[in-house]
Protein backbone atom coordinates (compact mmCIF):
# COMPACT_ATOMS: atom_id res chain seq x y z
CA UNK A 1 0.00 0.00 0.00
CA UNK A 2 1.34 3.35 -0.54
CA UNK A 3 2.45 5.27 2.79
CA UNK A 4 -0.31 8.21 3.93
CA UNK A 5 0.99 11.74 4.26
CA UNK A 6 1.60 12.51 8.23
CA UNK A 7 1.72 16.17 9.43
CA UNK A 8 2.66 16.19 13.33
CA UNK A 9 1.03 18.87 15.19
CA UNK A 10 3.16 19.27 18.37
CA UNK A 11 6.99 18.71 18.94
CA UNK A 12 7.19 17.74 22.76
CA UNK A 13 8.43 14.38 24.09
CA UNK A 14 5.33 12.24 23.02
CA UNK A 15 6.42 13.08 19.62
CA UNK A 16 9.61 10.74 18.84
CA UNK A 17 7.67 7.57 18.91
CA UNK A 18 5.55 8.65 16.35
CA UNK A 19 8.34 10.04 14.22
CA UNK A 20 9.84 6.96 14.74
CA UNK A 21 6.61 5.24 13.93
CA UNK A 22 6.65 7.32 10.77
CA UNK A 23 10.13 6.17 9.92
CA UNK A 24 9.79 2.65 11.01
CA UNK A 25 6.29 1.44 9.09
CA UNK A 26 5.59 1.57 5.07
CA UNK A 27 2.07 2.52 6.06
CA UNK A 28 3.94 6.18 7.09
CA UNK A 29 5.22 8.67 5.63
CA UNK A 30 6.26 11.95 8.25
CA UNK A 31 5.97 14.73 5.70
CA UNK A 32 5.81 18.01 7.73
CA UNK A 33 5.84 19.28 11.63
CA UNK A 34 4.47 22.15 13.23
CA UNK A 35 4.94 23.62 16.93
CA UNK A 36 4.26 26.72 18.80
CA UNK A 37 7.93 26.16 19.51
CA UNK A 38 9.64 26.35 15.91
CA UNK A 39 13.06 25.54 17.06
CA UNK A 40 11.57 22.93 18.92
CA UNK A 41 9.46 21.78 15.35
CA UNK A 42 12.86 22.91 13.50
CA UNK A 43 15.19 20.07 15.80
CA UNK A 44 12.77 17.38 14.88
CA UNK A 45 12.55 18.04 11.85
CA UNK A 46 16.21 17.90 11.82
CA UNK A 47 16.38 14.78 13.73
CA UNK A 48 14.27 12.34 12.14
CA UNK A 49 14.69 13.90 8.48
CA UNK A 50 10.98 15.29 8.30
CA UNK A 51 11.22 18.15 4.83
CA UNK A 52 9.09 21.06 5.96
CA UNK A 53 8.40 22.90 9.26
CA UNK A 54 5.36 25.01 8.85
CA UNK A 55 2.73 26.72 11.16
CA UNK A 56 -0.07 24.99 12.37
CA UNK A 57 -2.71 26.68 10.02
CA UNK A 58 -0.41 26.24 7.23
CA UNK A 59 -0.02 22.79 7.65
CA UNK A 60 -3.56 22.42 8.31
CA UNK A 61 -4.12 23.60 4.51
CA UNK A 62 -1.14 21.62 2.90
CA UNK A 63 -2.58 19.76 0.03
CA UNK A 64 0.40 17.00 0.32
CA UNK A 65 -0.92 16.07 4.28
CA UNK A 66 -3.17 12.89 4.39
CA UNK A 67 -3.53 12.80 8.18
CA UNK A 68 -3.06 15.06 10.56
CA UNK A 69 -1.32 13.50 13.67
CA UNK A 70 -2.52 15.83 17.34
CA UNK A 71 -0.22 15.95 19.82
CA UNK A 72 -0.76 18.67 21.96
CA UNK A 73 -1.28 19.36 25.72
CA UNK A 74 -5.36 17.73 26.00
CA UNK A 75 -7.22 20.92 26.38
CA UNK A 76 -6.54 21.23 22.23
CA UNK A 77 -7.44 18.15 21.36
CA UNK A 78 -10.81 19.13 20.45
CA UNK A 79 -10.23 22.53 18.25
CA UNK A 80 -7.35 21.24 16.86
CA UNK A 81 -9.28 17.55 15.48
CA UNK A 82 -12.27 19.93 14.22
CA UNK A 83 -9.92 21.87 12.09
CA UNK A 84 -8.56 19.20 10.70
CA UNK A 85 -11.41 18.11 9.57
CA UNK A 86 -12.81 21.14 8.26
CA UNK A 87 -9.60 21.14 6.24
CA UNK A 88 -10.10 18.10 4.75
CA UNK A 89 -7.63 16.01 6.30
CA UNK A 90 -8.38 12.51 8.27
CA UNK A 91 -6.72 13.08 11.78
CA UNK A 92 -5.38 11.04 14.56
CA UNK A 93 -4.83 12.35 18.83
CA UNK A 94 -2.98 11.63 21.65
CA UNK A 95 -6.16 10.74 24.22
CA UNK A 96 -7.86 11.78 25.46
CA UNK A 97 -10.13 12.61 22.33
CA UNK A 98 -11.14 15.86 23.54
CA UNK A 99 -11.23 17.72 27.20
CA UNK A 100 -14.89 17.71 26.92
CA UNK A 101 -17.73 15.44 25.54
CA UNK A 102 -19.41 18.29 23.63
CA UNK A 103 -15.94 19.17 22.03
CA UNK A 104 -15.75 15.08 21.03
CA UNK A 105 -18.97 14.77 19.92
CA UNK A 106 -18.79 18.02 17.55
CA UNK A 107 -15.42 15.47 16.35
CA UNK A 108 -17.42 12.84 15.61
CA UNK A 109 -20.54 14.58 13.68
CA UNK A 110 -17.54 16.48 11.93
CA UNK A 111 -15.74 13.03 10.57
CA UNK A 112 -19.18 11.60 9.78
CA UNK A 113 -20.69 14.75 7.93
CA UNK A 114 -17.14 14.69 5.57
CA UNK A 115 -16.65 11.03 5.77
CA UNK A 116 -13.13 11.41 7.05
CA UNK A 117 -11.67 8.85 9.93
CA UNK A 118 -10.69 10.42 12.99
CA UNK A 119 -8.17 7.48 15.31
CA UNK A 120 -7.67 8.52 19.33
CA UNK A 121 -4.70 6.92 21.64
CA UNK A 122 -4.43 4.99 23.37
CA UNK A 123 -2.99 2.33 20.60
CA UNK A 124 -1.38 -0.40 23.14
CA UNK A 125 -5.10 -2.43 22.85
CA UNK A 126 -3.21 -3.36 19.81
CA UNK A 127 -0.48 -5.37 21.45
CA UNK A 128 0.07 -8.87 22.31
CA UNK A 129 -0.66 -8.11 25.80
CA UNK A 130 -4.09 -7.06 25.71
CA UNK A 131 -5.02 -8.93 22.63
CA UNK A 132 -3.85 -12.61 24.60
CA UNK A 133 -6.19 -11.11 27.60
CA UNK A 134 -9.13 -10.96 24.53
CA UNK A 135 -8.48 -14.29 23.22
CA UNK A 136 -8.67 -15.63 26.96
CA UNK A 137 -11.94 -14.18 27.44
CA UNK A 138 -13.34 -15.43 23.95
CA UNK A 139 -11.90 -18.67 24.61
CA UNK A 140 -14.06 -18.94 27.40
CA UNK A 141 -11.24 -19.82 29.57
CA UNK A 142 -12.82 -17.64 32.70
CA UNK A 143 -16.42 -18.56 31.68
CA UNK A 144 -19.08 -15.80 31.40
CA UNK A 145 -17.47 -12.32 33.21
CA UNK A 146 -18.79 -10.82 36.21
CA UNK A 147 -17.10 -8.26 36.64
CA UNK A 148 -13.24 -6.09 36.65
CA UNK A 149 -11.22 -4.25 38.74
CA UNK A 150 -8.72 -1.62 37.69
CA UNK A 151 -6.25 0.37 39.85
CA UNK A 152 -3.73 3.42 39.12
CA UNK A 153 -2.37 5.07 41.70
CA UNK A 154 0.51 7.60 42.50
CA UNK A 155 1.11 11.27 44.00
CA UNK A 156 1.22 12.67 40.51
CA UNK A 157 3.56 13.67 37.81
CA UNK A 158 5.25 16.44 39.83
CA UNK A 159 8.02 14.64 41.23
CA UNK A 160 9.66 14.12 37.58
CA UNK A 161 7.63 15.76 34.58
CA UNK A 162 9.45 18.76 33.54
CA UNK A 163 5.91 21.07 32.76
CA UNK A 164 3.09 18.66 35.01
CA UNK A 165 0.77 22.17 34.86
CA UNK A 166 -1.54 20.04 31.85
CA UNK A 167 -2.10 16.76 34.45
CA UNK A 168 -3.88 19.52 36.81
CA UNK A 169 -5.81 21.46 33.84
CA UNK A 170 -9.15 21.05 32.06
CA UNK A 171 -8.46 17.64 30.02
CA UNK A 172 -5.89 16.55 32.80
CA UNK A 173 -6.13 14.74 36.40
CA UNK A 174 -5.82 10.82 36.62
CA UNK A 175 -9.02 10.06 35.25
CA UNK A 176 -8.46 12.02 31.98
CA UNK A 177 -4.50 11.19 32.16
CA UNK A 178 -4.42 7.29 32.77
CA UNK A 179 -8.16 6.61 32.24
CA UNK A 180 -8.01 5.98 28.77
CA UNK A 181 -6.09 2.84 29.29
CA UNK A 182 -8.17 0.92 31.18
CA UNK A 183 -11.57 2.13 29.74
CA UNK A 184 -10.16 1.51 26.20
CA UNK A 185 -8.89 -2.08 27.21
CA UNK A 186 -12.14 -3.26 29.04
CA UNK A 187 -14.11 -2.23 25.99
CA UNK A 188 -11.81 -3.91 24.21
CA UNK A 189 -12.43 -6.87 26.05
CA UNK A 190 -16.01 -6.65 27.63
CA UNK A 191 -17.87 -4.38 25.48
CA UNK A 192 -19.47 -1.02 25.48
CA UNK A 193 -20.67 0.40 28.46
CA UNK A 194 -24.09 1.20 29.75
CA UNK A 195 -23.35 3.37 32.50
CA UNK A 196 -21.63 4.66 35.00
CA UNK A 197 -21.48 6.08 38.60
CA UNK A 198 -18.31 8.35 40.35
CA UNK A 199 -16.84 9.91 43.19
CA UNK A 200 -14.60 12.60 43.26
CA UNK A 201 -11.76 14.37 45.45
CA UNK A 202 -9.47 17.87 45.27
CA UNK A 203 -7.01 16.99 48.31
CA UNK A 204 -4.72 19.50 47.32
CA UNK A 205 -5.57 22.86 45.94
CA UNK A 206 -1.78 23.42 44.52
CA UNK A 207 1.09 21.28 43.58
CA UNK A 208 4.26 21.97 44.26
CA UNK A 209 6.73 20.84 41.60
CA UNK A 210 9.91 18.87 42.33
CA UNK A 211 11.39 17.95 38.99
CA UNK A 212 13.88 20.44 37.38
CA UNK A 213 13.51 22.70 36.51
CA UNK A 214 11.26 24.18 37.78
CA UNK A 215 11.22 22.88 41.40
CA UNK A 216 9.78 24.83 44.06
CA UNK A 217 7.62 26.34 41.92
CA UNK A 218 3.56 25.77 43.10
CA UNK A 219 1.18 25.15 40.15
CA UNK A 220 -2.68 25.52 40.67
CA UNK A 221 -4.94 22.36 40.53
CA UNK A 222 -8.27 22.63 38.68
CA UNK A 223 -9.54 19.26 38.14
CA UNK A 224 -10.33 16.15 40.12
CA UNK A 225 -7.05 13.95 41.69
CA UNK A 226 -9.16 10.94 42.98
CA UNK A 227 -11.56 9.56 41.14
CA UNK A 228 -13.55 6.29 41.35
CA UNK A 229 -16.24 4.66 39.50
CA UNK A 230 -18.54 1.73 39.03
CA UNK A 231 -19.28 0.73 35.53
CA UNK A 232 -22.06 -1.01 34.12
CA UNK A 233 -21.47 -2.82 31.09
CA UNK A 234 -23.98 -3.19 28.23
CA UNK A 235 -23.06 -7.25 28.57
CA UNK A 236 -24.55 -7.42 32.70
CA UNK A 237 -20.76 -7.51 33.35
CA UNK A 238 -20.48 -4.61 36.72
CA UNK A 239 -16.67 -2.88 36.96
CA UNK A 240 -15.11 -0.91 39.35
CA UNK A 241 -12.31 1.59 38.45
CA UNK A 242 -9.53 4.20 40.60
CA UNK A 243 -7.48 6.54 39.63
CA UNK A 244 -5.79 8.73 42.36
CA UNK A 245 -2.85 11.42 41.88
CA UNK A 246 -3.42 11.47 45.94
CA UNK A 247 -1.71 7.67 46.52
CA UNK A 248 1.82 7.42 48.25
CA UNK A 249 1.87 4.03 48.18
CA UNK A 250 0.16 1.08 47.22
CA UNK A 251 -0.39 -2.63 47.13
CA UNK A 252 -3.58 -2.74 45.04
CA UNK A 253 -4.17 -5.49 42.36
CA UNK A 254 -3.93 -3.72 39.51
CA UNK A 255 -6.10 -4.79 36.92
CA UNK A 256 -8.29 -8.36 36.97
CA UNK A 257 -11.47 -9.75 35.50
CA UNK A 258 -13.28 -12.13 37.71
CA UNK A 259 -15.81 -14.58 35.53
CA UNK A 260 -18.12 -17.53 36.50
CA UNK A 261 -14.72 -20.40 36.16
CA UNK A 262 -11.91 -18.06 37.28
CA UNK A 263 -10.02 -14.64 37.15
CA UNK A 264 -7.92 -13.45 34.82
CA UNK A 265 -5.22 -11.31 35.33
CA UNK A 266 -4.36 -8.09 32.75
CA UNK A 267 -1.49 -7.12 31.60
CA UNK A 268 -0.47 -3.53 31.93
CA UNK A 269 -2.84 -1.14 29.73
CA UNK A 270 0.23 1.56 29.53
CA UNK A 271 2.14 -1.53 27.51
CA UNK A 272 2.30 -3.59 24.43
CA UNK A 273 3.23 -6.80 26.21
CA UNK A 274 3.40 -8.75 29.21
CA UNK A 275 1.68 -12.27 29.91
CA UNK A 276 -1.48 -12.47 31.06
CA UNK A 277 -2.11 -15.11 34.41
CA UNK A 278 -5.49 -16.81 35.46
CA UNK A 279 -6.40 -18.75 38.32
CA UNK A 280 -9.28 -21.34 37.58
CA UNK A 281 -12.02 -22.69 39.55
CA UNK A 282 -10.98 -26.43 38.22
CA UNK A 283 -6.89 -26.00 38.97
CA UNK A 284 -6.37 -28.89 41.88
CA UNK A 285 -3.26 -26.70 42.89
CA UNK A 286 -5.38 -23.40 43.07
CA UNK A 287 -2.27 -22.04 41.66
CA UNK A 288 -2.00 -18.33 39.47
CA UNK A 289 -0.74 -19.81 35.65
CA UNK A 290 0.44 -17.10 33.33
CA UNK A 291 -0.65 -17.33 30.22
CA UNK A 292 1.43 -18.36 27.09
CA UNK A 293 1.88 -15.57 24.47
CA UNK A 294 1.62 -17.24 21.25
CA UNK A 295 0.72 -14.18 19.60
CA UNK A 296 3.84 -12.18 17.54
CA UNK A 297 2.93 -8.45 16.83
CA UNK A 298 6.58 -7.54 15.33
CA UNK A 299 7.81 -3.72 16.14
CA UNK A 300 5.05 -2.96 18.86
CA UNK A 301 5.45 0.50 19.61
CA UNK A 302 3.10 4.00 20.64
CA UNK A 303 1.89 5.46 17.30
CA UNK A 304 0.84 2.16 15.85
CA UNK A 305 -2.41 3.57 15.98
CA UNK A 306 -1.46 6.00 13.03
CA UNK A 307 -0.78 2.24 11.00
CA UNK A 308 -4.40 1.24 12.34
CA UNK A 309 -5.57 4.44 10.67
CA UNK A 310 -4.05 4.25 7.68
CA UNK A 311 -4.40 0.60 6.88
CA UNK A 312 -8.44 1.14 6.73
CA UNK A 313 -7.95 4.09 4.78
CA UNK A 314 -6.73 2.42 1.59
CA UNK A 315 -8.43 -1.17 2.00
CA UNK A 316 -10.87 -3.31 4.44
CA UNK A 317 -9.05 -3.48 7.29
CA UNK A 318 -11.15 -2.74 10.53
CA UNK A 319 -10.10 0.55 11.94
CA UNK A 320 -9.98 -0.55 15.36
CA UNK A 321 -8.62 2.89 18.06
CA UNK A 322 -11.48 4.81 15.82
CA UNK A 323 -13.08 7.76 16.95
CA UNK A 324 -16.15 6.18 18.18
CA UNK A 325 -14.43 4.05 20.86
CA UNK A 326 -12.12 6.99 21.84
CA UNK A 327 -15.85 9.20 22.03
CA UNK A 328 -17.42 6.01 24.15
CA UNK A 329 -14.52 6.57 26.62
CA UNK A 330 -14.66 10.22 26.56
CA UNK A 331 -18.42 9.75 27.78
CA UNK A 332 -17.54 7.97 30.04
CA UNK A 333 -14.76 9.52 31.97
CA UNK A 334 -16.72 13.04 31.55
CA UNK A 335 -19.75 10.72 33.04
CA UNK A 336 -17.68 9.39 36.12
CA UNK A 337 -17.26 13.29 36.64
CA UNK A 338 -21.18 14.54 36.29
CA UNK A 339 -21.93 11.49 38.46
CA UNK A 340 -19.35 12.95 41.05
CA UNK A 341 -21.14 15.92 41.20
CA UNK A 342 -25.16 14.92 40.88
CA UNK A 343 -24.21 12.21 42.66
CA UNK A 344 -26.48 9.11 40.62
CA UNK A 345 -25.49 7.31 38.25
CA UNK A 346 -25.26 8.69 34.43
CA UNK A 347 -26.25 6.53 31.39
CA UNK A 348 -24.17 7.05 28.51
CA UNK A 349 -26.21 7.77 24.93
CA UNK A 350 -23.11 6.95 22.91
CA UNK A 351 -21.77 3.05 22.28
CA UNK A 352 -19.58 1.74 20.10
CA UNK A 353 -18.81 -1.46 18.52
CA UNK A 354 -17.03 -3.94 20.45
CA UNK A 355 -13.24 -3.64 18.24
CA UNK A 356 -13.01 -6.94 16.62
CA UNK A 357 -10.13 -8.78 17.36
CA UNK A 358 -6.28 -7.82 15.88
CA UNK A 359 -4.94 -10.42 13.50
CA UNK A 360 -1.67 -12.20 14.71
CA UNK A 361 1.53 -10.07 13.46
CA UNK A 362 0.01 -6.90 13.63
CA UNK A 363 2.23 -4.71 12.81
CA UNK A 364 4.75 -5.83 9.59
CA UNK A 365 7.60 -4.13 9.94
CA UNK A 366 9.11 -2.88 7.14
CA UNK A 367 11.48 -5.17 5.37
CA UNK A 368 14.77 -2.81 5.39
CA UNK A 369 14.22 -2.01 9.17
CA UNK A 370 15.00 -3.51 11.91
CA UNK A 371 13.28 -3.55 15.49
CA UNK A 372 14.46 0.40 16.76
CA UNK A 373 15.98 0.84 13.67
CA UNK A 374 15.17 3.52 10.93
CA UNK A 375 14.01 2.91 7.50
CA UNK A 376 16.74 3.19 4.15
Amino acid sequence: MEPVSVGVVGCGAISDVYFEACERFDALDAVACADLDEDLAESKAEEYGVPRVLSTEELLEDPDVDVIAVLTPPASHGDLLLAALRAGKHAYTEKPLAAAREQGEAVIEAASERELTVGVAPDTVLGTGIQTCRDVLDDGVIGDPVGAVAFWANHGHESWHPNPDGFYREGGGPLFDMGPYYLTSLVTLLGPIQSVAGTSQTPFPEREITSEPRRGERIPVEVPTHETAVLTFESGATGTLLTSFDVWGSELPGFEIHGTEGTLSVTDPNRFDGSPRVHLRDDEEGEWREVSVERSHPGQQRGLGLVDLARSLSSDWEHRTNGEVGYHVLEAMAGIRDSAGEGEYVDLSAGCDRPAPVPDGFPRVDSTSSVGGRRE
